[in-house]
């Protein structure tokens, strides 16, 4: 975040950021603490412990005590919290939205659907419906690129809108991922398969997806952004 604090001083951007912080550490208050006193921190991000496949049945990191403690100390300190996880710990997530309803949790890479079969895709479904029933969840619709592919609209289609339709309008939005996703295709390429993906949708939809959601989620005043 120095590094960002030096980036916005020099230029105003980025508007807003989200921090790392290990929410199982035992520095993790202080950490927290720092971030909440940069007003342009929204969110911190840290990976919990996740099973490789879902066929595992061991617990996840949200589940674990120390995890839990930290992330309780996040709705305190005005923070917001941005989740990485695969689909087969949703379950907790859902369980960890609903014992935290004041902390605002959104979903990165909308739960990382990596299998495409049909039953991969149903059963992600399944667990994404579940964690769109907590109110203070959000999607973001990134990260779908799949190793040796192309990013195409075919691909990804169903998992856009199977997202917007579960979590609503409101509660999406588009996001990048790169440079990462630079490996299947270009950040123009991406933006313009989003935007073809919601054609149909109304203008101020299509806005929202894009621009709005994240302004107001996140809370961006930076009319530069």
């Amino acid at each position: 975040m120095d590094y960002v604090a030096g980036l916005r001083a020099a230029s105003g951007l980025p508007s807003v950021a989200v921090a790392q912080a290990w929410l199982d550490r035992a520095d993790s208050a202080a950490i927290l603490d720092s971030h909440a006193a940069r007003g342009f921190v929204r969110s911190v991000r840290h990976k919990p412990r996740a099973n490789a496949t879902p066929r595992e049945a061991a617990p996840g990191g949200m589940t674990d005590p120390a995890w839990r403690a930290g992330f309780a100390r996040l709705a305190p300190l005005g923070l917001a919290f941005d989740l990485q996880t695969p689909w087969w710990h949703l379950g907790e997530a859902a369980r960890l939205a609903a014992d935290f309803p004041d902390t605002r949790i959104f979903l990165n890479h909308a739960g990382l659907p990596a299998d495409r079969s049909p039953e991969g895709l149903a059963a992600w479904k399944a667990a994404m419906a579940r964690l769109a029933e907590a109110p203070n969840v959000a999607c973001k619709i990134s990260g779908l690129g799949q190793p040796g592919a192309a990013w195409t609209i075919e691909a990804n289609r169903f998992v856009v809108l199977t997202a917007i339709d579960l979590f609503g309008v409101g509660r999406c939005m588009f996001a990048s991922n790169f440079p990462v996703d630079s490996l299947c295709a270009s950040f123009a390429q991406i933006y313009r398969g989003f935007g073809t993906i919601v054609a149909d949708f109304a203008e101020p939809e299509r806005d929202a997806l894009f621009r709005a959601n994240a302004r107001r989620l996140y809370a961006i005043v930076n009319d530069d952004v």
